[in-house]
C-alpha cells in the first residue's frame, strides 16, 4: 500500500513538474514568436533598428478624407501637420507609447542591473568573509545569519516601500539610479552572502593551514588562497542575482523608474546628475504597456517586442556570468 501511494506521488509531482515547464515553454514560445517578429525582419537590415535605438512615442492612427490610413509617431505627426495641415484628417486616434522605440529603457535596465550587482557583490563578498572567515559564532551571529535568511524571502513591494522611505525621502536622492542601485542591491544581497559564504566554506581547510604554515597573515591567507578559489561559486550566486533584480518592477517603480524619460541617462547639465536622475526600465516599461495602456492591435507589437528583448538581455547578462564563471573554475580547480 505504502509503494502505490509512494509511486502515485511520485507520477503525480512529474506530471505537475511537466505541465508548468509546457506552460512555461509555451508561454516564452508565444513571446519569442510575436516579439521576434517585432524585432526582426524579412528585409535588410534584418533587425527594427528604430524600434531598438528610439525613444518611445504615441502612434497617430490618421483616416484621410480620400480614405487613406497612416500611422505616424509623435515627430511624424507633427512634420504631417505643419506640411499639410489638418483639413486632410477625417478621423484621428491616438495609441500611447505604441511608436517609436524603447532604447531609454534598455540602458536604464543595463545600467540598473550593474550598478546594483556592483554593490550587492561588494557588500555580500565582504559581509560573508566575515561570517566564514572572522566570526566566532554566539547569538549575535546567529541572529544575523536568521536576519539574513529572512530578508531573502520579502516581497520586492516592501523593498521599493523601504528604498522609497530610505533613499528617496530622508537621504534625498530623490528617484533616481542611486536609489534604485541600493535598493535592488539589498533586495538581492541574502542571495549573495549566503551562495558567497558556502563558497569560501567549500574551499578546502589545507589551503588555509598551508599558507598560515608558510607564514602569511590571515588576509593574505584569504586574498591569495581562499577568494580566487571561491570565485565561481561567488559568481553562481551572482547569476541568480542578476534574474531576478532585471525582472524587478515593484522595487524600482518607487526609486528609479520613470514611465518615459525624454533624455538619456548621461544627457545631464552636471556629471553628478548622472546619478541622481531616473531612467527608464524594461520591466517597469513592460508593465505600463501591458497593464495601463489598453490593449489592442497597435500596442500588442510593443508589449511582445519589449518582452522578447527583456528577456534577451537577461539571458545575455546571464550567459557572460556564466561563461566567465567556467573560465575562472578552469583556472582555480583544485
Amino acid at each position: 500500500m505504502s509503494k502505490r501511494f509512494e509511486a502515485a506521488s511520485f507520477w503525480v509531482f512529474r506530471l505537475a513538474t511537466y505541465l508548468i515547464i509546457a506552460f512555461a515553454g509555451l508561454i516564452f514560445l508565444e513571446i519569442g514568436w510575436k516579439g521576434g517578429r517585432v524585432v526582426f525582419q524579412s528585409t535588410a537590415p534584418f533587425v527594427n533598428v528604430p524600434f531598438l535605438t528610439e525613444s518611445p512615442e504615441s502612434l497617430h492612427v490618421l483616416t484621410l478624407k480620400n480614405g487613406e490610413t497612416l500611422q505616424l509617431g509623435d515627430r511624424a505627426y507633427r512634420d504631417y501637420l505643419n506640411k499639410n495641415g489638418s483639413d486632410s484628417i477625417a478621423d484621428e486616434k491616438s495609441q500611447v507609447y505604441a511608436a517609436g522605440g524603447i532604447f531609454p529603457a534598455i540602458v536604464g535596465t543595463v545600467l540598473l542591473v550593474a550598478g546594483s550587482m556592483v554593490i550587492a557583490m561588494t557588500l555580500g563578498v565582504i559581509t560573508a568573509t566575515y561570517l566564514s572567515e572572522y566570526s566566532r559564532g554566539g547569538r549575535a551571529i546567529v541572529l544575523i545569519r536568521l536576519s539574513i535568511m529572512n530578508l531573502a524571502g520579502v516581497p520586492s513591494i516592501v523593498f521599493g516601500m523601504w528604498g522609497y522611505a530610505m533613499f528617496v525621502l530622508l537621504f534625498k536622492w530623490n528617484v533616481s539610479l542611486l536609489s534604485g542601485w541600493f535598493t535592488l542591491a539589498f533586495m538581492v544581497l541574502p542571495i549573495v552572502i549566503t551562495g558567497s559564504e558556502e563558497s569560501l566554506r567549500a574551499v578546502p581547510q589545507g589551503f588555509r593551514e598551508g599558507s598560515l604554515a608558510l607564514g602569511a597573515t590571515k588576509w593574505q591567507t584569504i586574498y591569495e588562497n581562499v577568494l580566487p578559489y571561491a570565485l565561481p561559486g561567488i559568481l553562481t550566486s551572482s547569476i541568480m542575482g542578476v534574474a531576478r533584480i532585471a525582472g524587478e518592477t515593484a522595487a524600482i517603480m518607487f526609486t528609479a523608474a520613470y514611465v518615459v524619460r525624454d533624455k538619456l541617462p548621461w544627457e545631464v547639465d552636471k556629471w553628478t546628475d548622472f546619478f541622481f536622475s531616473g531612467v527608464m526600465a524594461l520591466p517597469y516599461h513592460i508593465f505600463v504597456v501591458s497593464a495601463r495602456v489598453p490593449q489592442n492591435e497597435y500596442t500588442e507589437k510593443v508589449q511582445y517586442g519589449s518582452a522578447f528583448v527583456f528577456l534577451f538581455i537577461v539571458m545575455l547578462i546571464a550567459l557572460t556570468s556564466i561563461l566567465l564563471r567556467i573560465h575562472v573554475r578552469k583556472k582555480f580547480k583544485w
